[in-house]
């Protein structure tokens, strides 16, 4: 076996992981994908005060790192993930709009993570998931994804719309979402959050540059922005506090690549559970190297995957040509500039549709897995946890503060490990 595919060639029918279209087709179907991610990737950064060109930049490389680790056998593209939002926000106090000023300390979080992920990872390829499904069922993932998306809901109310003119256009914002979710049709309606966001900022436009009722959105940044040139790399902070609440959404993305590697094995009917392990090491290795540069920690792409079901084409060349667009595009100021124009009661209105998406996505764990509620267990474990998230419950060991994501994370692995262990 060679140490990565050799893509043999195939014009029709179903494309598997080791076979890909001609080249001029690949490269299409990689700016798919790019657009496909392009949404959720650029949003995560802006909720947390990250530039979204290192964002961007570091998908990119963080999907040929993972390529390579996987030696090109498992088709995934990584981008940034939503997981982080809450911790990262906790962490360091972000108000909601512009850079973040305590960026530093919410990348050695996202290091610490990445190492924690990759150290799980070695595990998993020495032992096999068993262990993780044992520990993690669909009752403890379920409920702290949710919690996730809880405990971030009152930021864009709270913090996110200034003045009576800002609530209103979050209500036009997350109403324009909803319009392309449910109206639309094929690519549209797959990238709902971008195609809102942007009929939002539309409107947003008209209402205050041409009609005056609220702050006009400035595009002179964007004029003046260079077409080429280096993004806003930042150097990490190790703070221990910073690094106790954030290292434990690795967690999540174990559950989330766990979920995505079993839905691709699915889709393309070949058993990739053998490269678990390390896909997982792929993913923490892409995320050290993103925080170590101000990037998001990231995360393998339910979107993407979503375009492979589509199209029924699992080439892995298609996520290295996307992987070097994401590239080309990070190092683009002026692309830098334009999403940074995009009005903050618009990303108030487009974060309540994505916090609230990220907690009924745990719901649909439950939902998925027919978790079983008449179950004490389960019922006591979902019970406590979301409550933990949603109400920030913190626990303080000497200097250390556990905030409420991570004292739901380890509360729902311990309770459950404590009253499973005692059923009869």
């Amino acid at each position: 076996m060679s140490l990565f595919p050799q893509w043999r060639e195939k014009t029709e029918g179903i494309v598997a992981p080791d076979e890909r279209l001609p080249w001029p087709q690949t490269l299409a179907m990689g700016v798919q994908h790019v657009v496909a991610m392009f949404g959720a990737t650029v949003l995560a950064p802006l909720l947390m005060g990250f530039d979204p060109n290192v964002a961007i930049l570091m998908s990119g490389i963080g999907t040929l790192i993972f390529f390579f680790v996987v030696g090109g056998r498992v088709p995934s593209y990584l981008g940034s993930s939503f997981a982080f939002i809450g911790v990262v926000i906790a962490a360091t106090g972000y108000a909601g709009q512009g850079a973040n000023a305590n960026l530093g300390i919410a990348l050695g979080g996202i290091i610490a993570c990445g190492v924690l992920y990759t150290l799980i990872g070695l595990v998993v390829m020495g032992t096999g998931t068993g262990w993780i499904e044992r520990f993690m069922p669909p009752v403890v993932t379920g409920a702290v994804v949710a919690v996730i998306g809880l405990n971030l809901a009152s930021i864009p109310i709270k913090n996110m719309a200034p003045t009576p003119f800002d609530a209103w256009m979050q209500a036009v914002t997350f109403v324009s979402v909803g319009a392309v979710a449910v109206f639309t049709r094929g690519m549209v309606q797959r990238l709902l959050i971008l195609v809102g966001l942007i009929v939002a900022s539309l409107i947003y436009a008209v209402l205050t540059n041409g009609l005056g009722l609220g702050q006009p959105i400035d595009f002179s940044k964007i004029a003046a922005a260079p077409w080429f040139g280096l993004p806003g790399f930042a150097a990490p902070v190790f703070d221990a506090n910073a690094m106790l609440l954030i290292a434990p959404v690795a967690v999540i993305l174990v559950a989330e690549n766990l979920g995505h590697i079993k839905a691709v094995s699915a889709m393309t009917g070949r058993d990739l559970n053998p490269y678990m392990g390390r896909a997982f090491v792929g993913d923490g290795l892409a995320t050290i190297v993103s925080g170590a540069s101000g990037g998001t920690g990231v995360t393998t792409y339910a979107e993407n995957i979503g375009v492979m079901a589509a199209t029924k084409i699992y080439s892995t060349a298609i996520f290295v040509v996307a992987a070097l667009i994401a590239i080309l595009l990070g190092f683009s100021p002026k692309f830098g500039a334009l999403i940074q124009t995009v009005p903050l009661a618009v990303m108030g209105g487009v974060s309540i549709v994505v916090f609230g998406l990220i907690a009924v996505a745990g719901a649909k764990i439950w939902v998925d897995n027919r978790v079983d509620f008449s179950d004490n267990t389960n019922l006591i474990v979902a019970a406590i946890t979301l409550i933990l998230g949603t109400g920030d419950y913190t626990l303080r060991i000497g200097q250390f503060a556990l905030g409420g994501i991570g004292t739901a994370t380890f509360g729902a692995i311990l309770l459950y490990a404590l009253l499973n262990r005692t059923k009869v």
